[in-house]
């Protein structure tokens, strides 16, 4: 019988569906949530789900490797990026993935990453304790066999080992932000998508 999901990890989801869903990030059955729980095991929402209204069943647990506990339960498609995430980091605890206009835009138009430089929110991420500085978010074709995306992003991650930007986008797909809890995720998340609209509107009215 799986074990039961901490209810602080439920509801750590549950708040992070409602807090996006306000900003637009999660339209329709868009976007995927995460937590890691002890014993590598990982809280994920179930797949076809609107974020703005999880409950408990919404919310599933994967291995490291993204297998179910519940056979009978389909975890989100990109549960394998999650994974990814928890695999490479050890320190992280939450991550999120959205689909903002503004990153959805960005990322069509943009190369292999979207550099973002002198904004006060750079502070947000980690490492950088002044507006001076600049930070390249990847970004990666679109990809709906999820482990070739996922082979991709940790093949540019041992790229720059000394570098590695507190998220990335997928061409026209959306973005995905890790941090140490969920609270941090969502701050995160909160400063990117600032950012990137900020580019957005720059880009649209150029002085």
């Amino acid at each position: 019988m799986p074990l039961a999901i901490p209810q602080a990890a439920i509801d750590a989801i549950i708040g992070a569906g409602r807090r996006m869903d306000r900003f637009n990030w999660v339209p329709a059955t868009a976007g995927n949530f995460s937590v890691r729980l002890p014993g590598g095991r990982i809280a994920v929402t179930r797949s076809g789900q609107h974020k703005g209204f999880l409950t408990a069943e919404s919310v599933m647990v994967v291995d490291l490797e993204g297998k179910p506990e519940d056979p009978a339960l389909r975890p989100s498609a990109e549960t394998l990026l999650h994974c990814g995430i928890y695999r490479r980091f050890p320190e992280i605890g939450a991550s999120l993935h959205g689909h903002s206009i503004a990153n959805t835009v960005l990322s069509r138009r943009a190369g292999d990453a979207i550099t973002l430089a002198g904004y006060e929110l750079l502070k947000a991420f980690p490492g950088l304790a002044t507006h001076d500085a600049s930070v390249a978010v990847p970004v990666f074709d679109n990809d709906q066999d999820i482990a070739r995306l996922q082979r991709a992003v940790d093949a540019r991650w041992d790229g720059m080992p000394e570098a590695i930007a507190p998220g990335y986008l997928i061409r026209g797909h959306g973005v995905y932000v890790w941090a140490r809890d969920m609270d941090a995720a969502l701050a995160r998340l909160e400063a990117l998508e600032f950012m990137l609209d900020c580019e957005l509107q720059d880009r649209r009215n150029p002085a």
